[in-house]
Formats: C-alpha cells, structure tokens, sequence
C-alpha cells in the first residue's frame, strides 16, 4: 500500500536540542528524548565468509567489537534468503514465515523466550577476523537501525540469554571497574576512550564510520477512512503526482454511498463521482485526485496557530497577529500528550518557520501537567467497587450493604469505572459554583494530585460567607494598618501570575480576611481592593458584591491593583494577640521582630495579662506571616 509519510526524521536533532529552550517539566522533556532516541556510535561493515556480501551494524558500542561472539539479521533481512545454507533453508524459511507475522511489540518483548535459528553462514569480526555465527531472530526488527546487529553476550543480558540457550561462546571484554580486556590494542583504556579509538581503527581501515541513530521514524500521514483532510494532491496516468492548484483549494470531502472502502480495497474517498475525483489542470491535463486523508494530527498540530484568526478567509493566519501572540505562554494538559501531539506539533511548527510563516521555533514555551483529583472508591478482594451508597460502615470497617462483604478503601483518581466520581453539580447546587472553583484551587498545586474533601469544601464556603459579611455587614471608616492589604495585593499578584501558587495566594486572602474581620472600622477602599484580587477566584460573589458597593460595570475591566513596597517595608506592624483563640489587643512591633520578642511582649501587655491572670500556660503559638500570637491557658 502506497501511503504518505512525512519526515520528522529530518528535524530528530533540532526537536532534541531545542527541548533545552522550554519551560516544561524535565520528565515530560525527557520522555520526548526517550522517543526521539538518539544513539552515538558506529556503523561496522561486517564480511561474509566465501560470500562477496557484506552487511552493517550499528552500534553505541564499539568498544565491545572484540566480544562479539556472533551475529543476529532479522527475519525480513533482504540477505537472510541469500547467505543461508541449503542444509539451513528449511527451517530458516519456517522460522521467518512465523516470525513475520508477531507484531514488534511480541517480538521485543523481554520477558518472552528468546528464539532463532542459525543461517549455516559465517561473518567475519573485522577486528580479529574470527569467524561468528550468522544467526536470524525475531527480537531484532528490520524497522530499527540497519536490521543486523553484532551480539556480545558477555555484556548484554539479551545477547547473554540467547547465547546462553544456543551454546553460543560468551567472551568478557570489559572489567567491572569498566577497564578493556582481551581486547588487544584497546587493553587497559577505559569506555570513552576506547570507544573513540576503536572508531578512529574502523575509519582509518575502511570497516566503519562515526554514525548518529535516532529511534524516532518517519511519520505515517496517511488513513484509508473518509473523515479527515483530503489531500491536495493528484496522480497522473503517467505516475507523476501534482500539487493542486490553489484555486482548487480547500479540498472538501466529497459525497459518497457508503463510508467504507470500495470493493477492490480503496478508501472511501474512491467512491465520490468522477466529477469529483478527476480534475482538470491549468494545463489542460486531467489527474485523479489522492483517495487517502489525513490523520487527525493534521488539525491538532496547529490549531493554536487558527485560534489567533480564526474568521479569516484569505489565510490560516494573519501574520502580525502571529507575531504579536506566539509563542503560546502556557499550555496546560496531560502526559499522555508528550510523544504524540506535542511532539508533531513541535516538527509541524519548525516546518512553518523554516518556510517563513511563523516567526518562533517552538509553540509552545510553558507548558504544565496537571493534577488528578483523588477519591475514596470501595473494591472488594474480588475486584469489584461499590458506589458510596452501597456501602456501609460496621465496627470501624467498611462493608457492602446488601452482602456484608468487607471492603478495601483507597484513595484513587476520580473515574466512573471505579464509582467514586463527585458529580459538580450536587456540590455546586449545595456551595454555589464559587465554592467548588475555589475550593479545587485551594486544595494544592494545580500539578498536584490531591484528594477531595467535603469539609474542604465546607471550609472554603465559610470563606466565602465571611467575605460577603465583611462587604455586607461590617461598617466602613478608617484603617489605620496597611500592610496586610499591600502584602495581600503582591502574594495573590505573584502566586497567580506563578499558576502553580493558586493555593498560596488564596491562603493569603484568608488570612487577609481574618485580619479585616478583627478591624474595627474598613474604608470601601479597601474592600474594592480585595475584590479584585478575589474576582478571578471567585468570580460570581466579587462582581455581586461589586454592585453591593454601588460600582457600575464589571469588575473584571478594573485595573488590577498594585503593592507599595514602602508599605511593606515599614519599621513596624501590627500583630494581633489572642488569647484562647480571641482577640485581646493589637501590639505594634518592629517588622523584625523574633518569635521569642513577640511572646515577650505579648505576656508583658497589660491588656493580655488581664486575661491570663492566674492560670497556667499551656502553649503559646507564634504565627509570624499571619502577625498573630495565640497563647492557651
């Protein structure tokens, strides 16, 4: 079958290298360089014995040649049926015809039994010239280097199980302390360095060349379905292929019968009409369009390019808008995308700029995974889970209602196989849509996978009620102590610009919160403030609450505010003294101050001691980024 391929091979060593020019997680990079696969090392031209036939292998160590007790072809080697002996073909040609029809991953497998079967022909090491089997065996495929590898089993595990079952001899080349042995001329010298002098021997003696391998092949475009892009291509009767001319294009799928292939095994395309399939050309020749269609790859790689003109009907894109936009800032999705659709869209996009229609290298420079949101699901040893409202608990232990059967409880991403998925609507139904969206902010690092609790969610409710009765109920005047507010105004600024510190800058609006709570007067000024810095959070109850203080339009079209550092560096603050958890006196203190100066002082005030009177103390508790002090009696 003819198909289309494109060849991201080309561009195997600029994906490689310009990995080190992203903001992404180093194990999402680092399984895109597990894909693309780069190996150093060699090709080396082996001789057959009494055959004018040669073959290559490559390679990453060619430090180990003078082990190399036999060779392995794969079974679709084209030498395979040539250099068999007559006295081997029978069970070669056997063992070929079955090895062909596993696919790569059976015969890669590692915990699968290894097989082969000798070809009765004879390589010829080239830097000892010993002769070594020739052995064909399903576990070396044909799609991956030069499809012939060189075994050294006394340091390969593979190379050593399959020489191990045949009787194959296994000679030891490198010491533990990685020193070269029995190995002649590179005797004594260490890996690296024996690697690039046996490099330099096969180069200067003709049997070899310094070679770069990647793992990642050309890439498959073509599908014989009919969803998808067509082509805009065609075939002339003499078999030259043409690109259509743009007046032809956009190519749109054509009506069709049936959305199967033709009878003959055609793709679906092949059943349009011939006034679809056959066109005329500038030049009066007639063409048969392509039939196969792209992947879906075809939109995906570059969808971010459309989304900046997406009504445009000259161009994918304009380009000043590209200029102004690109690269993406963040992309935010899951790991499972790594080694397909970012890396296609990574070779796409390099495809554009080097033909000159975006001006960046890559599309996407930040990039973050993010989190799963665990539940408590109920399986039993058998394997089967329950749903929460068939479970029930006794003595402590949870068990099936209906059957009694005891049940293991586990924390586990939110799935519908496992019975344990919260549905967002019963919450936001009972919390609002406010809570739910603050509360799976607030619950840790968007990249964290985190548990999920009802009283969470409680929790974050009560926030919000204490906002809106700090807007609603309290009065407004004067407030005398700024810096919570300045500090509020950089951390929510800082740690929402971060994206993973979402958790952090809600913390801060708490504790902001408890602090104006504790104030007795609050200027509008003041709250106006922190409803910006709630509003992204929070959207619902900080525009509603934004009208409540008679402010026209949306609170999302305010500039956003700004700190003032003086505030924040000024030679004291207030720290707010409790006592069994209840407000007593606010202490003005040097900005420095010490745990231990704080709890001095706050026993010392004649307001707190009031309190303290004859009982003993139990603990005291310093809270320094919240300014408070707690002491229990």
């Amino acid at each position: 079958m003819h198909q289309w391929m494109l060849k991201i091979t080309v561009y195997a060593e600029r994906l490689l290298e310009d990995l080190d020019l992203l903001d992404w997680p180093d194990g999402l990079k680092e399984m895109q360089r597990h894909w693309i696969g780069k190996s150093e090392g060699a090709d080396i031209i082996f001789d057959i014995k009494d055959s004018d036939n040669t073959f290559t292998v490559f390679t990453t160590r060619p430090d180990t040649l003078f082990g190399a007790t036999y060779c392995v072809l794969a079974p679709e080697h084209p030498l395979v049926s040539e250099i068999t002996h007559p006295d081997a073909a029978s069970a070669v040609n056997a063992y070929v015809t079955e090895a062909v029809n596993k696919s790569d991953l059976q015969r890669t497998d590692l915990a699968t039994e290894k097989t082969g079967v000798f070809t009765g022909a004879y390589a010829i090491n080239p830097c000892n010239n010993a002769p070594i089997p020739i052995w064909v065996a399903d576990y070396v495929l044909m799609t991956y280097g030069t499809g012939a590898i060189m075994a050294v089993p006394g340091h390969d595990e593979r190379d050593h199980e399959f020489a191990s079952a045949f009787g194959i001899s296994i000679v030891e080349v490198i010491k533990g302390d990685g020193v070269c042995v029995n190995s002649d001329f590179l005797n004594g010298l260490r890996v690296a360095e024996a690697k690039e002098k046996m490099i330099a021997w096969l180069e200067c003696e003709g049997r070899g060349t310094r070679q770069v391998q990647y793992r990642l092949r050309d890439w498959l475009f073509s599908r014989q379905r009919y969803w998808g892009e067509p082509f805009p291509l065609a075939h002339l009767e003499d078999g030259t292929i043409v690109q259509l001319p743009d007046e032809e294009l956009p190519v749109e799928l054509p009506p069709i019968d049936a959305y199967k292939p033709t009878e003959d095994g055609k793709p679906p395309l092949a059943r349009a009409d011939e006034e679809w399939l056959k066109v005329r050309l500038p030049d009066g020749r007639i063409a048969t369009r392509e039939t196969n269609i792209m992947p879906q790859w075809a939109g995906s790689c570059w969808y971010y390019l459309r989304f900046l003109d997406a009504h445009n009907t000259e161009a994918p894109f304009d380009t000043a808008l590209e200029q102004y936009w690109m690269p993406v800032d963040l992309y935010m999705g899951g790991a499972e995308h790594a080694v397909l659709h970012l890396l296609y869209a990574r070779f796409w996009h390099k495809v554009l700029y080097d033909s000159g229609l975006v001006s960046t290298q890559e599309p996407f420079q930040g990039l973050v995974n993010q989190g799963t949101i665990l539940a408590e699901s109920y399986q039993d040893d058998a394997g089967k889970y329950y749903y929460p409202h068939e479970v029930e608990q006794n003595n402590g232990k949870a068990v099936a209602k209906t059957s009694g059967v005891p049940l293991n409880v586990q924390l586990e991403k939110m799935s519908k196989s496992r019975f344990n998925v919260i549905n967002p609507d019963d919450v936001i139904d009972r919390y609002g849509a406010d809570a739910i969206r603050l509360y799976l902010l607030f619950i840790g690092p968007v990249t964290a996978s985190t548990p999920w609790q009802d009283a969470g969610v409680e929790g974050v409710y009560r926030f919000l009620q204490r906002v809106w009765r700090l807007v609603i109920d309290e009065d407004s005047g004067e407030l005398s102590e700024k810096r919570e507010l300045h500090k509020t105004i950089k951390q929510v600024t800082e740690d929402t610009e971060s994206i993973d510190k979402m958790n952090t800058a809600i913390s801060q609006m708490m504790i902001f919160v408890n602090t104006a709570t504790q104030t007795k007067t609050l200027p509008k000024e003041t709250l106006k403030i922190f409803l910006h810095l709630l509003a992204p959070y929070a959207p619902h109850i900080a525009q509603e609450l934004w009208h409540r203080l008679s402010e026209a339009g949306f609170i999302a079209h305010e500039q956003w505010p700004t700190h003032d550092e003086a505030v924040l560096t000024s030679a004291t603050v207030t720290i707010i003294a409790q006592v069994n958890g209840k407000l007593r006196n606010r202490l003005q203190l040097p900005a420095d101050a010490t745990n231990k100066e704080i709890e001095e002082a706050a026993l010392a005030d004649e307001r707190v001691q009031r309190f303290i009177e004859g009982k003993p103390i139990r603990k005291v508790i310093v809270v320094p980024n919240r300014n408070l002090i707690n002491i229990v009696v």
